[in-house]
């Protein structure tokens, strides 16, 4: 390709545009920085030093002296939120509230923002009612929506926190699945009034099976499942319904065998109230087989040492330890043992076991228990809360169905 002389007078051109446009670029930056008030640089220096009071006080004479800075009172508010200093954020966010010049859209966020510092604060009636003044907005109707569900279910407030999902899926078109839960805490308390009001929770029960309903196959879990049946059991047992509530109990063996725990004592009582204990444990153990659970293995040694066949609990713990060995199944088997040996001892009897002839329980079950202990835990997926008993709703997050119903060591 020939070469054009032409091409070198744009070269200069093209250099002293550039020259121009960064002058211009440059000079502009410093008349903007010129029109900052001292109380800007100020609220930096103070900011900087950690001195978050005087640093407030000066970010505030900023957004008198210009309307243009409430990104930064934002920006400051939610730092001060997520490092805890909650009065310190409300204060930025009221100092803005507090402005009559502030423009619609920023009171807005305003408001929403204080209602997120009130809720940190566990002042709830506040927050509420911030987000209730901005529920209506176009920006921010869907996020307030969202955490008036999240105070009303911290208050127990249940049919308020209906009444929101219920708005939420009207913006929003999609499943809620706590709403499951939320008619299972109306049904529970209706189980548990004085007087008690089974319409009511057959009412709140219908309800929540309307509400998975809506949901695909896909999306319907197991703990809803269980929920509904073993609540419906409960009524049945109340009506004075053994058949119906074995039907609804055996339900959660056959849709939810990871809850059949939950409910596996209430199922053999029934079996038992009818004179066909030894049907209800072969279908417990066939289901502990396919399903194995440190809590079923428990229940299901606790009721063959009811029996009185001391050797049929020692094969199915030997059995079982040997298929699934842990240190918690183990501490139970000795527990077991001891307190046999006691009833043994109490009862006048002479004969000891093999087993108690060859070890030391005792001893060994004070080694095992004191390890074991810290084992014998169920733990939220999402937090990492831990507690013995079992929660729908686990109480360090607050999220449904993450609380597992196994425990540590038998996961």
């Amino acid at each position: 390709m020939d070469f054009e002389l032409w091409w070198l007078i744009l070269i200069p051109i093209v250099f002293a545009l550039g020259w121009i446009a960064a002058r211009v670029d440059f000079r502009q930056m410093l008349s903007e920085t010129r029109q900052l008030p001292d109380s800007y640089f100020k609220g930096l220096n103070f900011l900087l030093n950690e001195d978050h009071d005087k640093a407030i006080d000066a970010f505030i004479e900023v957004a008198k002296l210009d309307t243009e800075t409430t990104e930064l009172h934002f920006a400051l508010g939610s730092l001060f939120r997520r490092r805890g200093e909650i009065e310190r954020a409300i204060r930025v966010h009221q100092s803005l509230l507090n402005r009559a010049d502030l423009p619609i859209k920023d009171q807005e966020q305003a408001l929403y923002q204080i209602g997120q510092d009130y809720f940190k604060a566990g002042m709830f009636d506040r927050s509420e009612e911030a987000f209730k003044r901005v529920m209506d907005s176009q920006s921010f109707s869907v996020a307030a929506t969202r955490n008036l569900i999240r105070i009303y279910e911290s208050v127990h407030d249940w049919p308020k926190a209906i009444e929101m999902v219920e708005r939420l899926q009207a913006l929003l078109n999609e499943p809620v699945p706590a709403l499951i839960h939320y008619h299972c805490e109306l049904a529970e308390q209706a189980l548990r009034s004085k007087p008690l009001n089974l319409n009511e929770a057959i009412k709140q029960l219908d309800q929540a099976e309307h509400a998975m309903q809506r949901n695909s196959a896909d999306e319907r879990s197991e703990a809803s499942i269980a929920r509904i049946a073993m609540l419906r059991a409960e009524i049945a047992a109340q009506q004075d319904q053994p058949q119906n509530q074995r039907l609804q109990l055996e339900s959660v063996l056959n849709e939810a065998p990871s809850y059949s725990s939950l409910v596996a004592e209430k199922l053999l009582q029934n079996y038992q109230e009818s004179n066909q204990l030894a049907q209800g444990l072969a279908l417990l153990a066939r289901h502990f087989d396919a399903h194995f659970s440190l809590d079923l293995f428990v229940i299901l040694l606790k009721h063959y040492r009811q029996q009185g066949d001391d050797e049929a609990a020692r094969r199915f713990a030997a059995k079982t330890l040997n298929q699934h060995p842990t240190l918690l199944g183990l501490s139970k088997f000795f527990e077991s043992e001891i307190k046999a040996k006691q009833d043994t001892t109490t009862a006048g009897a002479e004969q000891t076991s093999a087993l108690a002839e060859i070890l030391d329980v005792d001893f060994l079950y004070k080694i095992i228990h004191k390890h074991a202990q810290r084992l014998d835990r169920r733990e939220c997926r999402v937090c990492g809360f831990q507690a013995q008993s079992f929660y729908w709703q686990c109480p360090g997050c607050n999220q449904w169905e993450t609380y597992s119903t196994k425990r540590l060591e038998g996961r």
